[in-house]
């Protein structure tokens, strides 16, 4: 958790209902999107607290966060150079996130966010949109955000089919391995070997690797 500095370039233009907006923080941490359309270019990564699915697969504790203000959150995400921002959990969307969109735009931020899709998102809250749906192991989940830049699949075997009345929302299309800390090496390697077969075969979707975890970084 980034501890914050008191008093960083506070606008006055600053709301004060903005700046007390409170948000259930996970963690801000500073590193290199590694996966999707957007890998290799630095972020601040805001990841939220609670989620409204549990994937078994999921890599965060989501449970576990730290209630901070929407000031405390501008000072952590001022101590570094990028301008790029991505909204991640957990289910950010659980937040009402205009009070940070008004605190980034104003200083010109770069806002994207990682989403289940089951809540839908308001129009101009977000520049770039990845929804990453679990309706593989929520058939019973309602995607409610249909449009956006990315839609990237976690493979798990499920067929391509189910995404056929969704996918044209989407400009880029990806498929990503799931990586599964639980598991062997040797079932990783298989899921791995199966995702780039199905890619292979299916030319609109692209293979989204999750680099960051090879290199050892958040």
């Amino acid at each position: 958790m980034v501890i914050s500095s008191p008093g960083l370039q506070n606008h006055q233009g600053d709301e004060q209902k903005d700046l007390e907006a409170t948000y259930n923080i996970v963690e801000i941490f500073h590193s290199v999107q590694g996966e999707g359309f957007r890998a290799g270019i630095p972020h601040v990564f805001i990841r939220f607290g609670r989620c409204n699915l549990r994937c078994e697969w999921c890599d965060t504790d989501f449970d576990t966060f730290t209630e901070m203000t929407g000031k405390e959150i501008l000072d952590a995400v001022l101590q570094y150079p990028t301008k790029n921002v991505v909204f991640t959990g957990g289910e950010p969307m659980l937040n009402d996130l205009w009070a940070l969109n008004r605190l980034l735009k104003s200083r010109d931020y770069h806002l994207s966010i990682e989403s289940n899709g089951t809540i839908e998102i308001p129009e101009n809250l977000i520049d770039w949109i990845c929804i990453s749906p679990k309706d593989q192991m929520y058939p019973n989940s309602i995607l409610r955000q249909q449009t956006g830049d990315e839609l990237k699949c976690v493979y798990v075997g499920q067929p391509l089919e189910m995404y056929d009345e969704i996918k044209s929302g989407f400009v880029h299309k990806y498929l990503q391995p799931c990586y599964h800390e639980g598991e062997s090496v040797e079932w990783n390697g298989r899921n791995f070997a199966q995702t780039e077969q199905i890619v292979k075969e299916n030319p609109e979707w692209r293979l989204s690797l999750q680099t960051h975890k090879w290199m050892g970084i958040l």
